[in-house]
């Protein structure tokens, strides 16, 4: 197998982001698209240079049957998302699935089982683990510059507006809240019912690559349902996981896409402590990673110049998307369907 023939189902933004990346990177071909909304259908192939050639169905199963397809390109945003990977690999298809992997244990076992039996690939592209300076905090950690790493805290406060909360069924189009009248088809989309804490792989997987490190216990809170930024969504604006890991840190993780916030702070921020010191992301678009040592004669936090680009970024890299880290997911995907290399990131 020189290249790898996959399918893009679920049709929605995130896909249209794949579909570019994946006419860019070498080693892949597109050969089949998948939605439910047939609106959606056309859309997608208008997206492919060679769109003619590439076929277009509404229904899973007729997909997973075609012997044409090798891999699936997992998009969508649903509660049956682990299920529809589960059954991909129980096909014989090798998946790489957007976050998150699945909203039930029952499924994310299926998942692990189903990828054994099968010998196929199965990868979550989760991005954020690529960035620059999750490398460079890893390093640090492992030549104990801070010491001995006691806590860690990610949050993922993003707040999007008010689109991908409600669908039109028939176009496929989000609505904001106030297009809501226009569009009388529209229905609450799944991320009104998924638990934000679920949205969790962008803060957990770097972290735990920078700790080298697996969860043990988790502990969750909630605020309540309603949203009180926005009372006509059903997602509570807030959720909170305390853990511990294996080597006896102590993580706080939050999530929430309801409520606004800056938007430098609204997307991503991190720190590790440790008992020599600590690192931490910046808090605002004025503010810079900051650093700190106990036995480096430093009285204060000093400025970093850490990045999400990374420095030794190919060409190929450039503007994917998510401080470039898009590309290495589907890099590492291909690179392990075809045998090249083995993932570091698996079930």
């Amino acid at each position: 197998m020189e290249e790898v023939r996959i399918a893009v189902v679920g049709l929605g933004h995130r896909a249209h982001a794949w579909i570019r990346l994946l006419q860019r990177i070498s080693g892949y071909r597109i050969v089949a698209v998948c939605d439910p909304i047939e609106a959606l259908l056309e859309p997608a192939r208008a997206a492919i240079e060679y769109g003619g050639d590439v076929s277009a169905t509404t229904r899973y199963e007729e997909l997973l049957a075609d012997e044409t397809v090798d891999a699936v390109a997992l998009c969508v945003r649903c509660e049956e998302q682990g299920a529809l990977a589960a059954m991909a690999l129980e096909a014989g298809k090798h998946v790489n699935s957007e976050v998150p992997a699945a909203h039930t244990m029952e499924d994310c076992w299926r998942i692990v089982l189903a990828t054994e039996r099968s010998g196929k690939v199965y990868q979550l592209a989760e991005q954020t683990r690529y960035w620059g300076f999750v490398d460079a905090w890893r390093q640090i950690v492992e030549e104990g510059q801070i010491g001995r790493v006691t806590f860690c805290e990610g949050q993922y406060i993003g707040y999007y507006g008010t689109r991908m909360f409600f669908q039109d069924t028939k176009s496929g189009r989000h609505c904001e809240i106030d297009e809501l009248p226009a569009y009388p088809d529209a229905q609450p989309t799944w991320i009104q019912r998924m638990p934000p804490i679920h949205y969790l792989p962008h803060e957990l997987s770097p972290m735990l690559k920078v700790l080298d490190d697996r969860v043990t216990e988790v502990a969750c809170m909630s605020t309540g349902s309603p949203s009180y930024a926005h009372p006509e969504i059903t997602a509570p604006d807030m959720q909170v996981a305390l853990m511990k890991t294996e080597k006896d840190a102590l993580l706080r993780m939050a999530t929430g896409f309801t409520q606004p916030v800056s938007h430098a702070r609204g997307h991503h921020w991190y720190q590790v402590m440790g008992t020599n010191g600590s690192v931490e992301w910046a808090r605002s678009g004025r503010d810079r990673p900051k650093m700190w040592r106990a036995d480096n004669q430093q009285h204060d936090m000093a400025d970093m110049d850490w990045r999400f680009e990374r420095t030794d970024a190919p060409a190929e890299a450039r503007a994917s998307g998510h401080g470039d880290a898009d590309y290495y997911v589907h890099a590492a995907f291909r690179d392990a369907v075809l045998g090249r290399q083995e993932l570091s990131f698996d079930v």
